[in-house]
């Protein structure tokens, strides 16, 4: 066995580890199908190595060699399709499938071409770097921005040239007098190595990819109070602190929110009823409140919404439209009337963070002790001015 044929082996092995490895990924991943979809690309492209083998080795050389065309074509397609999945990224798959028609027609008709010719071998190895050239054109355009991202971008775009380049070694260097004699080649040699190198670092790329998302999800969750649906205290402390990291030399607005007698709605009516009013009260609250808002539920019935970029008379009015909006709650006994209590503080550009919620605690109470079921507004000028952040 030669040096070719010892890599043939080698990249075989790989791909299908990378199979496999992606199968199970799946099984974890929001982006399952893409998971798939790459899963089946490094499957069926790892058969073109066996298929460069039995050219060799076989006397069914024709065959083979266009096996070993079309497996590493449809392997690429199928990468192709799971990097749309997961960048979601549309295009027309029939587009893609007349494509992978034409491709195998052309690699046919040329099949008998004098090999090494620039003819026979860019019009071989076009169809490759197209696939991988807009493969990487749909992950650098695509709206994720993470590190990962641009490196699996800039990854598949040398891919794709190398595939140029790849053609172009061919005329310089001969790729084998026919079909039979590639793997005895120089330039296989060169050829297997270097898209070895380059699909590996693809695939641990993609595999990358998969994983952050996992991960992201998997905190996501953890910062998420599975009654009320909005952030719990972890969760809300975080975003606030990377909202504050965005929006710096603003005024923003905190607002504290409290359900009105929950201990006795639990007493008078049962926990089942209780944790309704919470999940209603959190439904509101995801409802109401603006896009780039952050709600929290920071205790047994209190709540806490933070506004970036909020003028105090602004928050106002959305507490007292989330008090008219809490007595409208479906679902609940008709003897049960629920309200809340609000209290709103703001904090101006480099203010403290953790003392504008305390001026808001205290307006709060302020609500409760005038009545309960109304909005107090803190007073701004017991809101001090330090460098704090929120812990």
């Amino acid at each position: 066995m030669n040096g070719a044929s010892f890599l043939l082996v080698v990249n075989f092995l790989v791909a299908m580890s990378f199979c496999a490895v992606f199968i199970v990924v799946a099984k974890n991943s929001r982006s399952r199908s893409a998971a798939i979809w790459i899963a089946a690309g490094f499957g069926v492209a790892s058969l073109s190595a066996l298929c460069e083998l039995l050219v060799a080795y076989t006397s069914l050389t024709k065959v083979w060699a266009l096996g070993a065309f079309a497996t590493v074509l449809v392997g690429m397609v199928m990468l192709k399709v799971g990097i749309g999945e997961l960048y979601h990224r549309q295009f027309d798959r029939r587009l893609i499938a007349v494509f992978t028609g034409a491709s195998l027609i052309l690699a046919y008709m040329i099949y008998d071409l004098p090999r090494g010719t620039s003819t026979h071998a860019f019009l071989y190895q076009a169809p490759f770097a197209v696939v991988v050239l807009t493969s990487a054109w749909m992950v650098l355009s695509s709206n994720r921005r993470m590190t990962v991202d641009r490196f699996l971008g800039g990854l598949l775009l040398i891919t794709g040239l190398h595939f140029i380049g790849k053609a172009a070694l061919a005329v310089a260097v001969g790729s084998g007098g026919v079909a039979k004699n590639y793997i005895y080649s120089n330039y296989a040699l060169v050829s297997q190595s270097s898209t070895a190198v380059l699909m590996v670092g693809i695939g641990l790329t993609l595999l990358a990819a998969l994983i952050l998302e996992i991960l992201m999800d998997q905190r996501t969750e953890s910062e998420i109070d599975l009654l009320s649906g909005v952030a719990n205290r972890r969760g809300f402390d975080r975003r606030v602190r990377n909202l504050l990291q965005q929006t710096p030399g603003t005024t923003h607005a905190v607002v504290l929110c409290d359900m009105d007698h929950f201990k006795r709605i639990n007493d008078t009516f049962g926990h089942a009823t209780g944790d309704r009013v919470i999940e209603g009260f959190g439904q509101r609250l995801r409802t109401c409140v603006p896009d780039d808002a952050v709600v929290g539920r920071i205790g047994g019935e209190e709540f806490a919404i933070f506004l970036p970029d909020t003028q105090p008379d602004i928050a106002m009015r959305l507490a007292e439209d989330l008090r008219m909006e809490t007595g409208k709650m479906a679902g609940l006994p008709d003897s049960l009337k629920v309200t809340a209590s609000f209290g709103v503080a703001s904090v101006s550009a480099g203010g403290d963070l953790t003392e504008a919620f305390r001026q808001a605690d205290i307006a709060l109470y302020a609500a409760k002790n005038a009545g309960r079921n109304r909005v107090k507004l803190a007073d701004p000028n017991r809101v001090r001015k330090t460098d704090n952040m929120l812990h």
